[in-house]
């Protein structure tokens, strides 16, 4: 099983930028779909972004379409997420997680999609 630790969450302004990594333990880190959700107060958890082991176009939700960019550097074990033009709706608590099977090609979206989650970051965005 894959442990993944999330940083470089905190406050910034409308507008702003913030870039969280996911470090992932596990030397088969390179074989599995990596996908990011948040969860804001109040409210369940939802798919922001997932990216296959391939590394090819990841697949977004459609609120952060255009905004955010995710990406995976498999020496590195890690997943990023750039986030840009953010918004105070970006609000929440950010999770990354691995896919629950190795070398599997399909697009991931759901949460039952996953079977290794980190800790989660918290990110907030003052307007």
């Amino acid at each position: 099983q894959v442990q993944l630790v999330e940083s470089g969450g905190g406050l910034v302004q409308a507008g702003g930028s913030l870039r969280l990594s996911c470090a992932a333990s596990g030397r088969t880190f390179g074989t599995y779909t990596m996908g990011w959700f948040r969860q804001a107060p109040g409210k369940e958890r939802e798919f922001v972004v997932s990216i296959s082991w391939r590394g090819g176009s990841p697949y977004y939700a459609d609120s952060v379409k255009g905004r955010f960019t995710a990406s995976r550097d498999n020496a590195k074990n890690t997943v990023y997420l750039q986030m840009n033009s953010l918004k105070p709706e970006d609000t929440a608590v950010y999770y990354c997680a691995a896919g629950r099977s190795p070398y599997n090609s399909a697009t991931y979206y759901r949460e039952s999609d996953f079977l290794s989650w980190g800790q989660g970051t918290q990110v907030t965005v003052s307007s």
